[in-house]
C-alpha cells in the first residue's frame, strides 16, 4: 500500500496512473490522514470509458477459466492480507475494526462465490420447437451475454465489500466494469484494483476511478456504459434513473429496517435473545447500514418486558476508538451526519418521544438511542436515520404489526421474531420488502442470495449470480434441419 503521506494512484484500464490533483482521506474518529489519493483528469476518465468499450467483446470472449482464476486470486489474496485490510477499512471508514473484520470475510467469500458462478455460468439451455409441425426439425439454444461495460457506483459505508459486489460479478460474466468508489472512503476499492492487477485479465476490463461527484453525470449518460449499478441515497439514485431510464439501472437505496416481535416469541429467554440482536444490529457499523434495526414493533403482550430489556442491551454496546477490539460503535463518516442525526432525534423529543437512553453528540460520534412513543411524522420515524438510533412501537396483534412495517415509503428487508412456522409465511405474504428474515433481525444478509427492495429502497437485485443475471441478457439461437 501507498503510504499515507505519498499519493495513492488509481487504475486506469489495469494500470496505475496519476491525475493533476489529489484529495485527503480523513479518519473520523480523530481528523488524522488516511491517504492521499490522485484524482483522474477528465481526459483520463475517457481513456478508461474508451478503453473498456474497446475490450467489451475481446472480454466477453474470454474462456471462464481465466475469469475464475483471476477471481480466485483476488479472493486468495485477500485472505493473505485480511488484517492489514480490515484496519484500512477501519481507518478511512470510523469502522469498529471488529466490524471490519467481518466485512473482509464477506469480500473474501463474494469473490469466491463468482468464480464458481463464472465457470457454470451461460452453460445453455436447449428447447425443443417440433412441439408444432411448424417447428419440426428446430432446436432454440438459449445463452446469456453481458449487455456491455458497466459503471459500478459504490458508498462508504461498506467501502470494500459493495465495491466487490459491482466489480466481482463483471468479471464473472466477461464484462468490462469502471467502478467509482466513494470519496469518503476510496482506498478499499482501490486496494481492489490493486489486487486485480495481479491477475491477467484483459487491459481495460476494469477501472477504479476515484472521480469526484459532481462528474458523475457524464459517466452516467455515457452510452458506451449501458449498465448502472448504484448503492447509495435515494436522491441520487432516482435521479440516475431518471436521466437515463433506457438504461439497465440497479438501485440498492437503504430504508427503515423494522424488527417484529409477535405474542408468541415470549419467554424469557425469547426476549432476552430479540433485546441483545436488536441491540447490536442497531447500532453496528454506527448503525450506517441500509438494513440496521431502525423501528422495533412489538406486540403489547410483550412490549413492556421486551423495553427494559432492550436498553439495557444498548447501553452495553462499548463506544470509541473502532481501533480497539472492544469497541462495538464508532463514529459516523463525519460530524455533519452525526448533526443530522442529533437534529432527528431532537426533533423526534420536542414532538413528544421519549428518550430512553443516548441522545448525545460527541463530534461524528452519536451515543446509541432508545427512543419510544415516537409521533408517526416524525422525520425519525418516516426516513432512513443511518445512524445509531432505534425506535419502540407496541401495537395490537400480527395484523396491526405488519401493517406498521408496511406503513414505510421503505421496503428493504424486515425482522420477524416468531416460532409459529403459519406466522412465517403470513409475514413473508404481507410484508412489502424485499426480504423477510424469520426468527432474527433484519439485518441478515448473505451474500450470495437476491438482495434489494421495493418502493423507495430502490430497484433490482444484487448478490453474485442475481448481479450476473442483470449484468447480461438472453440471446436465442434456432438450428434448423435437425433429427430431434
Amino acid at each position: 500500500m501507498t503510504t499515507a503521506t505519498s499519493p495513492h494512484a488509481f487504475w486506469l484500464a489495469g494500470r496505475e496512473a496519476t491525475g493533476d490533483e489529489t484529495f485527503e482521506v480523513t479518519s473520523p474518529w480523530d481528523g488524522r490522514t488516511v491517504g492521499t489519493v490522485s484524482v483522474p483528469t477528465e481526459a483520463q476518465a475517457e481513456q478508461a470509458v474508451a478503453a473498456a468499450a474497446e475490450v467489451a467483446a475481446e472480454f466477453a470472449a474470454t474462456p471462464a477459466h481465466v475469469r475464475a482464476a483471476a477471481l480466485d486470486h483476488v479472493h486468495r489474496r485477500l485472505t493473505e492480507r485480511a488484517e492489514e485490510i480490515a484496519q484500512l477499512i477501519s481507518a478511512e471508514n470510523g469502522k469498529p475494526v471488529k466490524w471490519a473484520r467481518g466485512e473482509v470475510g464477506r469480500c473474501v467469500s463474494v469473490f469466491r462465490w463468482a468464480a464458481e458462478e463464472a465457470r457454470r455460468f451461460n452453460g445453455g439451455t436447449a428447447q425443443r420447437l417440433d412441439t408444432d409441425a411448424g417447428g419440426t426439425g428446430r432446436l432454440a439454444l438459449t445463452r446469456r451475454f453481458p449487455r456491455g461495460p458497466v459503471l459500478g457506483i459504490a458508498p462508504f459505508n461498506f467501502p470494500l465489500n459493495l465495491c466487490a459486489h459491482k466489480v466481482a460479478p463483471a468479471i464473472a460474466v466477461g464484462t468490462p466494469i469502471i467502478l467509482k468508489p466513494a470519496p469518503a472512503t476510496p482506498l478499499s476499492g482501490l486496494l481492489i484494483g490493486e489486487l486485480l492487477a495481479e491477475t491477467d485479465l484483459p487491459a481495460g476490463s476494469w477501472s477504479v476511478l476515484p472521480v469526484p461527484n459532481d462528474r458523475m453525470p457524464s459517466l452516467v449518460a455515457d452510452e458506451r456504459l449501458p449498465v448502472i449499478s448504484f448503492t447509495g441515497s435515494g436522491p441520487v439514485g432516482w435521479s440516475i434513473l431518471d436521466a437515463v431510464p433506457r438504461k439497465r439501472v440497479t438501485l440498492e437505496l437503504g430504508g427503515n429496517g423494522a424488527a417484529v416481535v409477535l405474542a408468541d416469541y415470549s419467554s424469557d429467554a425469547d426476549l432476552d435473545r430479540a433485546a441483545q440482536r436488536i441491540a447490536t444490529f442497531s447500532n453496528y457499523q454506527g448503525g450506517q447500514s441500509c438494513i440496521s434495526v431502525q423501528r422495533v414493533i412489538a406486540d403489547a403482550s410483550v412490549y413492556d418486558r421486551l423495553v427494559p430489556r432492550v436498553v439495557e442491551a444498548v447501553e452495553a454496546q462499548v463506544t470509541g476508538d473502532p481501533a480497539d477490539d472492544a469497541t462495538d460503535v464508532g463514529p459516523l463518516i463525519s460530524e455533519d451526519a452525526a448533526k443530522r442525526v442529533e437534529s432527528w432525534v431532537d426533533e423526534a423529543v420536542a414532538a413528544g418521544a421519549k428518550l430512553l437512553t443516548g441522545g448525545k453528540r460527541d463530534g461524528a460520534s452519536y451515543a446509541p438511542t432508545v427512543l419510544a412513543d415516537v409521533p408517526a411524522d416524525a422525520t425519525v420515524s418516516c426516513e432512513e436515520v443511518f445512524g445509531p438510533v432505534l425506535t419502540l412501537t407496541s401495537v395490537d396483534g400480527e395484523e396491526a404489526a405488519f401493517a406498521a412495517v408496511n406503513d414505510s415509503k421503505y421496503g428493504l428487508q424486515a425482522g420477524v421474531f416468531t416460532h409459529d412456522l403459519q406466522a412465517a409465511f403470513r409475514a413473508h405474504r404481507a410484508l412489502e420488502v424485499g426480504g423477510v428474515v424469520v426468527g432474527d433481525v433484519p439485518s441478515y444478509r448473505a451474500d450470495q442470495m437476491p438482495y434489494g427492495g421495493t418502493k423507495e429502497s430502490g430497484v433490482g437485485r444484487e448478490g453474485v449470480l442475481f448481479a450476473m443475471e442483470d449484468y447480461t441478457y438472453e440471446r436465442v439461437m434456432v438450428l434448423t434441419g435437425l433429427d430431434l
